[in-house]
């Protein structure tokens, strides 16, 4: 399952994550999630994704064992850009807005160290 919020309101925190897997293992379902640091979990803001994916690894640094992924919204350049021909810049998404090469190599590096 993923969890990527909804209705403008995150559910990364500790008592969604509780909430999921219960309801997951009442389903008869493989309780493993996966948590999305962008959408609504970011309040649709890419430069929050690096809080989210924080809490999400302070969780699993306690022990929430089925924390099994996350994901970023990520490219080259920070933010996003309209799809307009001849005026694209290189590397800057056209969908959603995104945090850059350099924020995501530190979370990934961050990640590492926190979770080895």
């Amino acid at each position: 399952m993923v969890l990527r919020g909804g209705h403008g309101e995150p559910n990364y925190q500790a008592q969604h994550v509780r909430a999921a897997t219960a309801a997951l293992r009442n389903a008869g379902q493989n309780p493993r999630l996966m948590v999305d640091c962008s959408h609504a979990n970011a309040r649709k803001d890419h430069r929050r994704q690096s809080e989210v994916m924080l809490d999400v690894l302070a969780q699993r640094q306690a022990g929430e064992a089925n924390l099994v992924a996350l994901m970023l919204e990520s490219h080259l350049f920070e933010g996003k850009q309209p799809l307009k021909p001849g005026a694209l810049r290189y590397g800057v998404s056209v969908t959603d807005a995104c945090v850059g090469w350099e924020t995501t190599e530190h979370l990934l590096k961050t990640a590492a160290e926190r979770l080895s």
